[in-house]
């Protein structure tokens, strides 16, 4: 059985190893956000297509969460003493090598997606990696800054070089409208026996990938065979700002709200047991709902975890 997922992030990477584990990996798609994407000392990151690149291939730094295992950070030292632009983003040796790659392929014409599947194919990773688009598209943040004064971020900026600090207004998706669907991927969502949203953070890194064009309107149209997994738990994200950017976006920071949020795309949605109070509340919304452990301590709580948000998607 054919099976998509959406995904950005740790959350995602995560959850993906245990996927792959529940079902041939050569089975599986993954939609990955390029929102996060930036260019950094003339290289082009794509922080979320390499974090689930790693987390796939088994070579992510499960203690950091992001980034190769093994990594050192001797080239941004170095930038740093050079006092370098955007040497606040923290770029590993070893990962310069697949930025300096793609950019390489990028700047001879090559498109992202093309690009990607060179990097999964160095690594020796069976499931598919789409890119959302080929196109460009920048989550953008608006804030108030430490003086109030109104301040356009790239996500990045907002992130890692301001630690999520300042007030979050808005967050929107520039050059979504005008992008296409990377290729394969309203295919791929269109022949799936099952469409997963990964326990990512919402407004982050699932909802550019939804913004778009057609890709929103895919996944509602396979509604039935749609689970997702609550990246909430307990009322707090396990990781990163989710809690920051989804009051800016009006929703409530728990595992029912986030499903609100959702509303119209799922079928199934799963969440931990330390919210089973929710439930009621969800399947009020019309929603299958699974009660389980969803943190994924190790590969085997999230294949664990996979084959339940499969469950739910397929309504068993």
């Amino acid at each position: 059985m054919a099976i998509v997922a959406l995904a950005g992030g740790v959350g995602a990477g995560k959850f993906l190893r245990g996927l792959v584990r529940a079902v041939p990996a050569h089975d599986v798609t993954v939609v990955v956000n390029t929102g996060d994407d930036r260019r950094f000392h003339g290289l082009h990151v794509s922080p979320d297509l390499d974090s689930v690149t790693y987390w796939l291939a088994g070579r992510a730094d499960r203690d950091r969460g992001w980034g190769r295992e093994g990594e050192t950070f001797r080239a941004t030292e170095e930038l740093r003493a050079f006092g370098a632009a955007d040497s606040w983003f923290g770029l590993g040796d070893l990962d310069l090598a697949t930025h300096l790659h793609r950019t390489s392929l990028l700047d001879r014409g090559v498109p992202l997606s093309e690009a990607t599947s060179h990097v999964a194919a160095r690594f020796g990773i069976d499931a598919r990696i789409l890119p959302m688009t080929d196109d460009l598209v920048e989550t953008r943040v608006e804030v108030a800054g430490q003086e109030g004064e109104p301040l356009d971020l790239h996500f990045q900026e907002y992130w890692v070089q301001r630690g999520a600090a300042d007030q979050v207004k808005e967050v929107r998706f520039a050059g979504a409208l005008a992008a296409r669907p990377g290729p394969g991927v309203l295919e791929a969502i269109a022949a799936a026996g099952a469409v997963l949203i990964c326990p990512s953070n919402p407004i982050a890194s699932i909802d550019p990938i939804l913004a778009v064009p057609g890709i929103r309107e895919a996944v509602a149209a396979r509604r039935d065979r749609v689970a997702g997994v609550s990246p909430i738990v307990g009322g707090a994200p396990l990781r990163g700002m989710a809690d920051r950017l989804l009051p800016a976006a009006g929703v409530e920071v728990s595992a029912a709200g986030v499903a609100e949020h959702y509303a119209g795309l799922l079928g199934g949605w799963v969440i931990d047991h330390r919210d089973a109070r929710l439930a009621g509340r969800v399947e009020g919304m019309g929603l299958r709902v699974a009660v389980t452990d969803t943190i994924m301590v190790d590969d085997a709580a999230a294949e664990a975890l996979a084959r339940v948000a499969l469950r739910a998607a397929l309504g068993r």
